[in-house]
């Protein structure tokens, strides 16, 4: 799919433009937030409904998150139909030759700007917006979709890029040319070390509650702790790459958080995303003698004699190795030049990236988000499984989104 010409751009960013008006909102404060606050951690809101935002909101909440996912629960409620009428009628009485395909994607485009401007207009916070699914494996469209978000709304829109090989490259032109970064998808300490190292995007991920929830369904233990224990040990990398390399200023979120007893553990971390209802269970929950954990040393709940037992230490794990990989390829002349597949090929010397197929993602995908790991030999690591199996997913609900874009075409 070719990047749209500079008259569509202009059509769609007039289209998905909106002047931020009013001042910010003055709302309760929540003294089990300002306790999060004072222990060093941001608490942001894990949702594209205003509504439910609204429900939940304090004084101490600073930005949201939105995905494909939270964006199709919006686009299948009707509340973006009248948009998606109007861009489509904008597109065709301007004659633009468009695609069916570049139509979905540029009135895609229009829907997100909107779902995402609705949340700033109310709350006057940072919202990050993700990117079409199939741009992920291109840094062209990656670039070009990154910098039309940021035009729309330079001082809120904080772009997310999946983890992808193109995605860690994509990431490190859009840092130098100032576009706020929150790149996504990441499930281990390795995969969030050459993140940083590699772009300095503003925000790195740990899904922590997939990770728990792997563990449970494959009955290779309780599962407890285990996304908390990868989530703590990428904070300590991250404070170190920041104490040792005075470009890395990356912070980390939390992400994927399942209940109000997570919040609370989690705190001191940089960044904790939480959906409403974890948020409405902590907010009940009156923890108000939290601590940080992050310099603490946490048994998870793996199953020692389990045979998948070795594949979960390898995401709480930085090796000497790998440390040493990420050293010698910050340090090559032609980064900035390098295609996805040239990275692709270069890290298959630390088993990153594995060469997923077209059918094998199509059996991720069709399995849902939380992989079936007796399905995959030992010689895939577990981050790219879980990586491939969360981008495969949200590609799932975005064609849904697509197919009600679809449905007013014809």
């Amino acid at each position: 799919m070719a990047t749209v010409s500079q008259k569509l751009d202009e059509i769609l960013h007039r289209l998905a433009f909106e002047k931020i008006e009013g001042e910010s909102p003055r709302n309760e404060s929540d003294p089990l937030l300002a306790r999060l606050k004072a222990l060093g951690t941001e608490v942001w809101i894990d949702t594209g409904e205003l509504e439910k935002a609204q429900e939940i909101w304090k004084d101490e909440l600073t930005a949201l998150t939105t995905n494909n996912t939270l964006a199709n629960q919006v686009v299948q409620s009707g509340a973006m139909d009248q948009i998606i009428e109007d861009t489509i009628h904008q597109i065709r009485q301007e004659a633009l030759d468009l695609s069916e395909e570049e139509m979905i994607l540029e009135v895609g485009f229009v829907i997100n700007c909107k779902i995402a401007l609705r949340l700033v207009q109310a709350f006057k916070v940072k919202v990050s917006v993700e990117l079409h699914p199939a741009v992920s494996r291109s840094i062209e469209r990656t670039l070009h979709f990154g910098r039309r978000y940021y035009k729309v709304c330079p001082e809120y829109f904080t772009v997310k890029v999946p983890l992808t090989p193109e995605g860690y490259l994509a990431v490190r032109t859009l840092r130098q040319e100032g576009v706020p970064i929150n790149f996504t998808l990441g499930f281990s300490v390795r995969q969030n070390y050459l993140a940083v190292r590699l772009g300095n995007p503003d925000f790195v991920n740990v899904f922590l509650g997939r990770l728990n929830q792997v563990v449970m369904d494959h009955k290779a233990g309780t599962g407890e702790l285990v996304g908390e224990k990868v989530t703590l040990a990428t904070q300590r990398a991250l404070r170190s790459a920041r104490e040792n390399h005075k470009e890395v200023g990356s912070r980390l979120i939390a992400a994927s958080i399942r209940s109000g007893e997570q919040v609370a553990f989690l705190a001191g971390l940089d960044v904790l995303t939480i959906p409403p209802k974890a948020m409405k269970e902590f907010q009940e929950s009156g923890k108000s003698s939290m601590v940080s954990h992050i310099d603490d040393s946490i048994e998870p709940g793996i199953d020692p004699q389990h045979s998948l037992a070795k594949r979960f230490s390898e995401l709480w794990e930085l090796s000497d190795e790998f440390k040493n990989f990420v050293d010698a390829l910050v340090a090559r002349s032609d980064l900035d030049s390098m295609q996805g597949k040239e990275l692709d090929e270069i890290a298959q010397s630390v088993n990153l990236f594995h060469p997923f197929s077209k059918d094998d993602l199509q059996k991720i995908q069709d399995h849902g988000k939380i992989p079936n790991l007796d399905s995959w030999p030992e010689s895939v690591a577990l981050d790219d499984l879980m990586t491939q199996s969360a981008l495969q997913s949200f590609t799932k609900d975005q064609n849904a989104l697509d197919e009600r874009i679809r449905s007013f075409l014809k």
